[in-house]
C-alpha cells in the first residue's frame, strides 16, 4: 500500500462529489497519510494477509476521505482505526472465508511491519532481535480476536483505553480487562515458546 496509489485514488474522488471543497483532498492528505503506516498494520495483524490488508487500507482511506466533512474528532487516527475495523468485520470477514480465524499459513509474514525499530549492535543481536519479532508477531498473530485487536491498538498503534473504547465499541473497563488477559496470554505462551520454567 504506497502513498501514492492512495493519493492519486483520492484525487479522482474528491473531484466527483458535488459540493466538495476545493482543497478538501488536501486537508484529508495531511490529517491521515501520516498514519497509513499504522492502519495498514492493523488490517494486516486482523485479516491475516497482506492483499486483503491493502484493500482494506485503500477502502478505509476511500470511505473517511468520503466523509472527511463529517469528521469533528480531535484525533483523526482513532477515527481511521474505527473505519478500518468495520471494513475488516463486514466485507473482508465475509471474502475470508467469513472468518478471521487463525490461520497458520500466513503469507510473507516477514512483511508485517516490526514491533520495534530500535538501532542493531551487531549481526547477532539483529538476528535474535529477528527471531525474537517474528515470534512475537507469530504469538500475537494467535490471540484470539478481541484480545489481538485490543494489544495492536494499544501497543503497536499507541491508542489511549479511551480511544480503543471508542474504536471496537464497548466500556473502558472492557478494554482494559482485554489488554490486561491479552498481556497475560501473550507472557504465557513466550514463556511456552522459549522452553522457560513457569
Amino acid at each position: 500500500m504506497s502513498r501514492s496509489s492512495l493519493e492519486s485514488r483520492g484525487d479522482m474522488r474528491a473531484g466527483n462529489g458535488s459540493g466538495d471543497h476545493p482543497n478538501k483532498a488536501q486537508r484529508f492528505r495531511e490529517a491521515a497519510l501520516p498514519h497509513l503506516d499504522d492502519v495498514y498494520t492493523l488490517a494486516r495483524y486482523l485479516l491475516r494477509d497482506g492483499a486483503d490488508a491493502d484493500d482494506a487500507v485503500q477502502e478505509c482511506y476511500l470511505r473517511a476521505l468520503r466523509h472527511f466533512d463529517t469528521f469533528r474528532g480531535p484525533e483523526i487516527k482513532p477515527w481511521l482505526f474505527a473505519i478500518l475495523r468495520n471494513i475488516c468485520r463486514g466485507e473482508f470477514a465475509r471474502r475470508s472465508r467469513g472468518t478471521l480465524a487463525i490461520d497458520d499459513t500466513t503469507e510473507n509474514a516477514q512483511d508485517a511491519a516490526p514491533l520495534w525499530q530500535e538501532e542493531q549492535a551487531s549481526p547477532e543481536t539483529e538476528m535474535l532481535r529477528q527471531r525474537d519479532a517474528e515470534t512475537i508477531r507469530h504469538l500475537v498473530a494467535e490471540l484470539p480476536n478481541p484480545f489481538r485487536e485490543t494489544i495492536v491498538l494499544r501497543e503497536i498503534n499507541d491508542l489511549s483505553y479511551g480511544e480503543i473504547a471508542d474504536v471496537v465499541g464497548v466500556p473502558i473497563g472492557t478494554v482494559m480487562s482485554r489488554l490486561a488477559r491479552a498481556r497475560s496470554m501473550l507472557r504465557n505462551a513466550w514463556i511456552a515458546e522459549e522452553g522457560l520454567p513457569t
